[in-house]
């Protein structure tokens, strides 16, 4: 667990699941509302977090539609009731985390349909900002709380790395310019969750990423 930045928020990263993806619970203590983004399992574990904190879930944000950043979905939306939000151009990928999840020798752990689909500069609860950045998945989505400095960027940029593409739908030359044009856009001194591993900052990646450069 890994508190990310210093701000009236709580933020918290929790790896999670089988494959230890970086689920990210974000709250505002004076409201009491909460959003929760990429709950790829240990869903009890999340649960219990909420409540310490007293916070009520209000949306389950997915920066994509693979297996290991939903496993915990359902069971998160059946306790609290909280919206499931994704990009529409994931839907397919959706569509198939039961099979997804066949293919790489995980439980399928039910979830049902989107309630909404994220659009491109959408704004989110906590003053956040939806950010398409297509390449790993056709709807790949950061998560920008800009007064935070903070960045909840999935499987898109790692730190000394990059969202692999050869997965359903990706595409490097898409990964590549969403990168360049739009995360290394943002202030250098940004903090970065990624989807799996260590956190790092827009700056750092910059200048020191070998797969894009600044």
């Amino acid at each position: 667990m890994e508190d990310q930045v210093q701000s009236s928020l709580i933020v918290k990263t929790f790896p999670v699941g089988p494959l230890q993806c970086n689920c990210t619970l974000i709250g505002n203590p004076q409201s009491g509302q909460a959003i929760l983004i990429d709950p790829g399992g240990d869903s009890e574990m999340l649960l219990q977090e909420l409540s310490e904190h007293q916070l009520q879930l209000v949306e389950i944000l997915h920066t994509h539609a693979h297996l290991d950043h939903f496993l915990a979905s359902g069971k998160i939306k059946e306790a609290t009731g909280a919206k499931l939000s994704l990009h529409q151009e994931d839907s397919f990928l959706w569509d198939m985390l039961e099979d997804q999840c066949r293919m790489f020798g995980i439980p399928y752990e039910p979830a049902p349909p989107p309630d909404h689909w994220l659009e491109h500069e959408e704004e989110t609860l906590l003053q956040g900002c939806c950010l398409h950045t297509p390449g790993h998945t056709p709807g790949s989505m950061s998560f920008l709380f800009e007064e935070e400095k903070l960045l909840v960027a999935g499987d898109t940029l790692f730190q000394g790395s990059i969202g692999r593409t050869d997965l359903w739908g990706g595409d490097f030359n898409t990964i590549e310019t969403s990168i360049r044009e739009v995360l290394y856009k943002l202030d250098e001194a940004t903090t970065v969750i990624t989807g799996h591993g260590a956190s790092t900052t827009i700056g750092r990646e910059i200048r020191t990423n070998a797969f894009v450069r600044g």
